[in-house]
């Protein structure tokens, strides 16, 4: 059984699959006080992303999203602010979870990095008007390529490469104009894509270097996520939403408890955030 495998690398302990059962039920409770914990004021960056898993509802067997929140403080210090299960990913269920975010304390997030969901940037403007949203340059990049064709991958990728790794917005802009008129022709939806999203794209270059590398993917959630597939993947279907949300509670807690200190730059990013962000951050 899963749970027993994780109490025994948490706490060292072999014990019976009843013994597990009653133990995780006493869980949700817990779960359910953690989802609802007061968080800080502020955050300079907010991760956001979903993952999909099967569960049973109903004699059926459906697919859930488990939307994942996690913070970075003005201290440095990386928290899972939430994680919450529901239907298939969309921007009202994000807005809910915004929601949820101020009612538990937060005032201010400076930056929003997201996975590029329709509508999820207005969920957060919604909620959080100044936050700025940094769509995932990764994400979009998978998506860009996605139907490209094996032999033009290679020559495409480093065109696009141009255009992401610019020294600023302006050459970009150049970039991805000259992309266009040699790519249109035979890709047309990619040039598109970039100029459609460029506003929520291109938040980063106004940013140095090390704000940049923080803030231009959504690494720090994937990685998290990759974990968590890990611990799940031998359970390829749950017996309930709650099932699910308590397995990912145990897991995270066993992953977060190497969360220790900041990042090693982090005082450059903070006297950055506190330049460009000093109107907003002298309120706290």
């Amino acid at each position: 059984m899963i749970y027993r495998a994780i109490y025994k690398k948490l706490y060292d302990i072999d014990i019976s699959d009843s013994t597990i059962s009653r133990i995780t039920d006493k869980i949700l409770p817990i779960v359910r006080e953690w989802q609802e914990r007061p968080l800080e004021a502020v955050y300079s960056v907010v991760f956001m992303d979903a993952i999909h898993f099967h569960v049973r509802s109903e004699g059926r067997i459906v697919k859930r999203a488990v939307y994942i929140a996690i913070g970075i403080d003005m201290y440095g210090r990386k928290d899972v602010l939430g994680m919450y299960v529901g239907e298939n990913e969309s921007a009202k269920f994000w807005l809910s979870i915004m929601n949820g975010l101020k009612n538990r304390g937060i005032e201010d997030i400076l930056i929003a990095c997201v996975d590029g969901l329709t509508g999820l940037p207005q969920a957060i403007g919604a909620v959080f008007p100044q936050t700025e949203v940094q769509h995932c340059i990764i994400h979009q990049i998978r998506n860009s390529t996605r139907f490209v064709s094996y032999k033009d991958l290679k020559i495409l990728m480093t065109d696009l490469k141009r255009v992401y790794a610019a020294a600023t917005e302006e050459i970009a802009l150049s970039e991805l104009e000259s992309f266009g008129e040699k790519w249109n022709k035979k890709y047309p939806k990619i040039y598109k894509s970039w100029t459609d999203h460029w506003i929520t794209l291109s938040t980063y270059f106004k940013y140095p270097e090390p704000v940049r590398r923080l803030i231009y993917t959504t690494n720090a959630i994937e990685g998290f996520n990759r974990q968590l597939r890990k611990v799940t993947k031998s359970k390829t279907i749950f017996p309930s939403d709650d099932s699910l949300l308590k397995m990912l509670y145990l897991a995270m807690m066993d992953i977060t408890k190497k969360w220790t200190g900041h990042r090693q730059d982090w005082g450059v990013i903070h006297s950055q955030l506190e330049i460009y962000f000093e109107e907003r951050l002298e309120k706290y």
